[in-house]
C-alpha cells in the first residue's frame, strides 16, 4: 500500500512539472535528441532494408 502511495505521488509530481513550459521545450529537446540517436542509416531491421552486399 506504501510502494502504491508513493508510486502515485511521484507521478503526480511528474505531471505537474511536465505541464511547465520550460519543463516542455526540455522534454521536447530530449525526445528530438533520443530520435536523432535511434536512427539506423539503411532503415532497420528486415528484408530489403541496409546496403546491398
Amino acid at each position: 500500500m506504501l510502494r502504491k502511495l508513493l508510486a502515485s505521488g511521484i507521478a503526480a509530481k511528474v505531471v505537474q512539472e511536465a505541464s511547465k513550459p520550460h519543463n516542455q521545450a526540455k522534454i521536447k529537446a530530449f525526445i528530438a535528441k533520443m530520435a536523432d540517436q535511434n536512427k539506423k542509416p539503411g532503415g532497420g531491421r528486415g528484408y530489403g532494408s541496409g546496403p546491398s552486399r
